[in-house]
């Protein structure tokens, strides 16, 4: 790996070498849970990542913002923290066939390392059964910008959505049973080395709400044993490091699929986490203002991002230690 690849990634990981990031870089789910709790304007976006980078990363190794949005939130982040940014559009075009992904159109890489970047972030949605046709357009997009990070030494971290349009429901049964080879197809597609990627952004293999003892009576899709099994083919399938994304779940689900995968031993890297971090601090920011909702994120966000810090400390392991 490049040198100047390295120093950034140094940037982003805490002092076991860990990625222990916030993700505020939602733009239409954040809209719409604001939107849902009474604040129905941009700039409660802008509010929001920008009180929840002030308040939490003096806790976290990174953030993830986005440039449409997150700029004001950039700019008060902790002096300790670094700085991801994303690249891509908000989501996808519904119209067209293959969930394709488009690009900011006014930032490259080049400008957004500019604007401070310590990393570049990407979301894919793929799925391995798509067509070929589908799937190539995708290969060659992610390939491009694997240069563009090279070009200005900066590194790349992919985040892939695994996907089944024959199965509209991503939570249902399902699609739960067909995750585990998408998710694990999908990381050994895109950990050959042409494709420029630093750090592997992944859900987990399984849908946890189906594993055996983790359903709370919901039909069972795969063991405990079958389930550990995915995280540790999951694993195995990439030399390059990997984190999690929390994925929306709740908190305490998320800290115990890290203990989970651990128990597997997955060789995890970290997290960049979302949604379980900051998502309840949302309702009383919209209904009761800024004031409210820094006291959420002081008290209990503060909290969600400790206690998840001395999980990674148990169960995520250095980063470097795959570069090297």
């Amino acid at each position: 790996m490049l040198k100047g690849k390295i120093d950034y990634l140094k940037k982003t990981t805490n002092e076991d070498g860990v990625v222990a990031a916030l993700a505020i870089d939602q733009r239409g789910s954040l809209k719409k849970m604001l939107a849902a709790d009474g604040r129905d304007d941009a700039n409660a976006i802008v509010e929001f990542k920008e009180l929840a980078s002030e308040e939490l990363t003096k806790y976290t190794s990174a953030i993830l913002l986005d440039p449409e949005y997150g700029i004001p939130g950039m700019k008060v982040r902790d002096s300790s923290c670094g700085l991801l940014t994303s690249y891509e559009k908000t989501g996808y075009d519904a119209t067209e066939k293959g969930r394709l992904p488009d690009l900011l159109p006014t930032y490259s890489v080049k400008r957004l390392k500019e604007l401070g970047a310590d990393a570049i972030k990407i979301l894919l949605y793929y799925d391995v059964d798509e067509p070929a046709d589908i799937n190539d357009i995708k290969h060659a997009f992610i390939e491009r910008i694997g240069s563009e990070c090279v070009a200005e030494e900066i590194p790349f971290f992919c985040e892939f959505i695994a996907y089944d349009d024959t199965i509209p429901d991503a939570k249902s049964y399902e699609f739960a049973k067909v995750k585990p080879h998408k998710v694990i197809e999908t990381v050994k597609e895109f950990s050959k080395s042409r494709y420029g990627i630093d750090v592997l952004k992944l859900e987990v293999p399984v849908n946890m709400d189906y594993v055996e003892g983790f359903n709370h009576g919901n039909e069972i899709a795969y063991s405990r044993e079958e389930a550990l099994n995915y995280f540790k083919q999951q694993s195995d399938a990439t030399k390059l490091p990997y984190i999690f994304l929390s994925a929306g779940v709740s908190t305490k689900l998320f800290l115990e699929t890290l203990k989970f995968a651990h128990e597997a031993g997955a060789q995890f890297n970290g997290v960049l986490c979302g949604r379980a971090t900051w998502r309840e601090g949302v309702e009383p920011f919209a209904k009761n203002g800024e004031e409210a909702g820094r006291e959420w994120l002081q008290t209990v966000g503060r909290k969600n991002v400790e206690t998840l810090n001395k999980v990674l400390k148990d169960t995520a392991v250095s980063l470097f230690d795959k570069l090297s």
